[in-house]
């Protein structure tokens, strides 16, 4: 049972049976791997629940966050395994946007220390980029907006973007509503998304996968990855979630 499943309600429930995603979209031929801003001020430095991190690091999402970056490193393996191009995106630092637009959120960065500051924008070292990953960064929320990765993504000939990243309401929901807007087929890994809020979370993890996108486990993922770099081995079938 998928963990939205707890968020929905009886007459959500008897809808999904009516009208809800039967069969996945699928995916193309040529894929590539899109973490979106999996750095420090996400996630701390230490390792501890979110009520407890957001006291050092107030945009952090805690314990739940770092589980799926350690489920990020075996996704980005399994692309590395098969020749799948990772591309990393993530925040510009000192460049105005909404979500630092407060005068509260403007002093609580402003007040953190400078090597907390100088780190915060930093990929974490558990995923850090290799060699021949490209690394973009963005100024909006969307990995597609003012940055230059669908030009990239058209000149690489890819037709498959699988997203990770945080959070799942806000980059990562944008950048998977943009790229299926420019008719990239979108793939999100379930348990390499994280969030502020479990139901938000879910929520949208749920209506990604309805209308946007195909919501898949990293499993499946790396079955898709080996089906790619060996056409001869026939993809596994995924069932509809």
């Amino acid at each position: 049972m998928p963990g939205w499943d707890a968020f929905l309600t009886e007459q959500d429930r008897e809808h999904n049976k009516l009208w809800g995603k039967k069969e996945l979209n699928g995916f193309g031929k040529n894929p590539a791997v899109l973490v979106i801003d999996d750095y420090y001020s996400v996630l701390g430095t230490v390792r501890e629940p979110i009520l407890e991190s957001v006291k050092t690091w107030p945009m952090s999402c805690g314990l739940e966050g770092w589980e799926a970056i350690d489920k990020t490193v075996e996704l980005l393996a399994s692309a590395r395994a098969n020749d799948v191009p990772v591309i990393y995106v993530h925040g510009l630092e000192g460049f105005p946007s909404p979500w630092f637009g407060s005068r509260a959120r403007k002093s609580e960065r402003m007040a953190m220390p400078e090597e907390m500051r100088k780190i915060a924008n930093k990929i974490v070292d558990e995923i850090e980029p290799q060699p021949g990953d490209l690394v973009i960064q963005k100024a909006a929320a969307s990995a597609f907006q003012g940055t230059p990765l669908q030009f990239h993504l058209t000149y690489q000939g890819i037709d498959t973007v699988i997203a990770c990243g945080e959070t799942t309401s806000g980059c990562v929901r944008a950048s998977v509503v943009d790229g299926c807007t420019h008719r990239f087929q979108m793939g999100v890994v379930e348990e390499c998304c994280f969030d502020r809020t479990q139901a938000s979370h879910w929520m949208n993890l749920y209506d990604m996968h309805q209308k946007y996108a195909d919501v898949v486990d990293r499993f499946a993922v790396a079955d898709y990855f080996e089906s790619v770099a060996n056409p001869k081995k026939v993809p596994v079938e995924v069932l509809a979630r």
